[in-house]
């Protein structure tokens, strides 16, 4: 399975920003990690097949929207009140097992990964 994200690119503090992932066969959850300069890759967001239940990192929520369109395999996360600290690659993730929710945010848990979207924000 392949992952495509988009929609990256240098916007300023509390502005907003869409980015999406687009993959290549139906998956059961997909996600968003993100990896700063210097700093380990961490969860963002992640999303079950039916889409009722999301899960965001503290550091996120409330600002960030994670959504689904099934029948087109693709999922975006909507950014709003950017931060400087959200400057990172943002990287998106699936697998086709079903998960518990709050397994989302392990990075072992799954299988595909996109390429990366760089998002910028500055001051």
């Amino acid at each position: 399975v392949q992952l495509q994200a988009s929609g990256g690119g240098l916007v300023q503090a509390g502005d907003s920003l869409r980015i999406s992932c687009a993959a290549s066969a139906e998956l059961s959850v997909m996600g968003w990690f993100r990896q700063a300069p210097g700093k380990e890759r961490e969860f963002v967001a992640g999303i079950g097949r039916s889409a009722i239940n999301p899960y965001y990192a503290d550091s996120v929520k409330g600002r960030f929207t994670i959504s689904r369109d099934a029948a087109k395999n693709t999922i975006n996360l909507q950014m709003n009140s950017l931060k400087l600290e959200d400057t990172a690659v943002y990287y998106c993730a699936g697998q086709r097992m079903f998960s518990r929710i709050t397994d989302y945010d392990r990075e072992s848990m799954y299988h595909y990964w996109g390429q990366g979207t760089l998002v910028t924000v500055s001051s």
